[in-house]
């Protein structure tokens, strides 16, 4: 908390005068965490520091792409001062762009060091997993790899999101870096010729196969709980958990500082709040139950424990290096 206050000191400094809370510059963060659970993270941080926030949000159906596209067209002359991504890829990509700045805040001393980028330029905090759901009118013995959405039992009965945007490309960029292209490549022409159904996005997976129009689909803990929240025929379960299983993919938020931003010690700021554990607190305790990255974290008992997860081993430098191959295979192979 000292840090912070410490921060919001210099904020008032830089603007030049003693005025009062109304003279400090606002905050402008891009974020791709969906608004009905990133909104009240933002007001509490206004609360408490009295600084204003100005969000800009992405929408459902261009997760993350949009406001890393938005962000490589403003870097120029950069509008936001922070960053919020639902993923960590496409933040990679934004570093490798020249995008953010580094920032090591003293609130990332606790995050595990996989969640963290080597050079500071970015930090993970409250994670989500990919997950299998699927609908108990349907399924009475449900798959437990991703690797049985190739199965010819789940021919035409599966849907997956478009592996375009959000924490679904993020996906097939981890597979092509883990896997190599062949293996990658051939996945996705088996779901092809599986036909598995590709919908708009992951909460779209969630609703069809919840309203029993396919028996499983691939999404994320978020969209997965809140089927089971709201009542409906639908469960999850995390995939390639045995001994001989790869483990899921476990993939965290990232923060990330804009390079030349028009708030830097602002953005700081906020940044040292986001990686808080009362953030990971809050957003484990939402419909979204998101996984808090810091140990000790009081969660509720629906929400996964990241000790008790086989999480995918990831090198997320190399699968941000794949992102646009995969992307392009994606777009001209499997989708056309």
């Amino acid at each position: 908390m000292r840090t912070i206050m410490g921060l919001l000191s210099m904020i008032l400094v830089f603007a030049g005068c003693g005025c009062g809370k109304e003279d400090t510059p606002a905050v402008v963060v891009y974020t791709a965490l969906d608004e009905m659970y990133s909104q009240p993270v933002l007001r509490a941080f206004e609360k408490q520091t009295g600084v204003k926030v100005k969000a800009v949000y992405d929408t459902e159906a261009s997760k993350t792409t949009g406001l890393v596209q938005r962000l490589i067209a403003e870097q120029s002359r950069p509008r936001a001062d922070v960053f919020w991504n639902n993923e960590v890829v496409q933040t990679i990509v934004l570093k490798n762009e020249g995008v953010t700045a580094p920032y090591v805040s003293p609130a990332a001393k606790d995050i595990p060091e996989q969640f963290k980028d080597p050079d500071g330029h970015w930090a993970g905090f409250a994670a989500r997993a990919r997950v299998i759901i699927y609908n108990t009118d349907l399924v009475a013995d449900p798959p437990t790899s991703i690797l049985d959405f190739t199965k010819p039992e789940w021919a035409g009965a599966a849907a997956i999101a478009k592996p375009l945007f959000g924490t679904t490309a993020t996906h097939a960029a981890v597979l092509f870096a883990t896997w190599g292209d062949e293996r990658a490549k051939g996945f996705f022409v088996d779901l092809q010729k599986n036909d598995v159904a590709v919908l708009a996005g992951n909460a779209t997976v969630r609703d069809m196969v919840a309203q029993g129009e396919y028996a499983i689909g691939l999404t994320d803990t978020d969209d997965a709980n809140g089927a089971v929240e709201d009542g409906l025929p639908a469960k999850w379960i995390m995939p390639d958990q045995g001994e001989e299983g790869m483990g899921t993919l476990v993939i965290p938020n990232t923060v990330a500082l804009i390079r030349a931003g028009p708030n830097p010690q602002g953005g700081k700021a906020l940044i040292d709040y986001l990686l808080s554990p009362d953030v990971e607190r809050m957003l484990a305790r939402t419909r979204s139950i998101q996984i808090p990255l810091k140990p000790g974290i009081e969660t509720p008992e629906t929400v996964p424990n990241l000790t008790e997860v086989k999480a995918m081993p990831v090198d997320f430098a190399a699968a941000a290096a794949q992102m646009a191959a995969s992307a392009r295979f994606i777009q001209q192979e499997f989708l056309r």
